[in-house]
């Protein structure tokens, strides 16, 4: 009786990952779609926030890039430090729209 339960056991152990869990799953094995917001997410939104209602001007430059650089960040950390695919997809995409976005604002 042992035995099978060690051989059970260790069936378990070695079960590998699959493609949902490693796309939804953190290590700890929580499903994580969306979490608490972080400090370079706040400060983007309240940046593009203030660059949106400020007037056109020096403030709203400054405004832009603040929050260009913050959702920069954000992005960047998803992408390489994302808790499972999910999050890093997340972090792709929006990486580059937000680079798509900072060339439409600057003309280019």
């Amino acid at each position: 009786m042992t035995s099978q339960l060690n051989r059970d056991l260790e069936q378990l152990q070695t079960k590998e990952a699959t493609l949902f869990d490693r796309t939804f799953r953190d290590s700890k094995g929580n499903i994580v779609i969306a979490q608490m917001p972080n400090l370079p997410v706040l400060v983007g939104l309240t940046a593009a926030f203030l660059q949106f209602v400020l007037p056109t001007g020096n403030l709203q430059t400054a405004a832009a890039l603040v929050a260009f650089g913050a959702l920069f960040t954000w992005a960047w950390q998803e992408l390489f430090e994302g808790v499972n695919y999910f999050r890093r997809a997340l972090g792709l995409i929006s990486l580059v729209g937000v680079i798509a976005l900072g060339f439409s604002f600057v003309g280019v």
